[in-house]
């Protein structure tokens, strides 16, 4: 079966609604005691799961259309957009190291992805 580009294109969307979650769940805990009161009564860490749960089911859907092979390493892309969103949002720096980790990435998926 080959992968469609619709069900890639799928997964990326996912990735980048889904990467929103981290950042929910970073700053719902941010100078909170982690207890289950701080977790389960937390607009922005329920709005982090939440947001979390959509993603995947862009995912599920998407996997109607190609190779579980091809399209899972598509979510590695979410790394990319946590360190873009951290960087904006939360004003975290990319380092050096951060950056070349970012070209491995993007240079696997593009392995990846043409091998289909």
């Amino acid at each position: 079966m080959k992968t469609e580009l619709w069900a890639m294109e799928l997964v990326v969307l996912g990735t980048i609604i889904g990467s929103f979650g981290p950042l929910l769940l970073k700053v719902g805990m941010d100078n909170r005691e982690l207890t289950i009161y701080n977790i389960l009564f937390n607009v922005k860490v329920i709005s982090g799961i939440i947001i979390y749960l959509i993603s995947s089911f862009f995912f599920v859907f998407a996997l109607k259309g190609g190779q579980l092979s091809v399209l899972y390493p598509l979510v590695s892309f979410s790394y990319i957009w946590v360190t873009i969103n951290s960087r904006i949002f939360l004003k975290e720096k990319i380092g050096r190291y951060k950056i070349i980790g970012i070209f491995f990435i993007i240079l696997g998926i593009i392995i990846i992805s043409i091998t289909n």
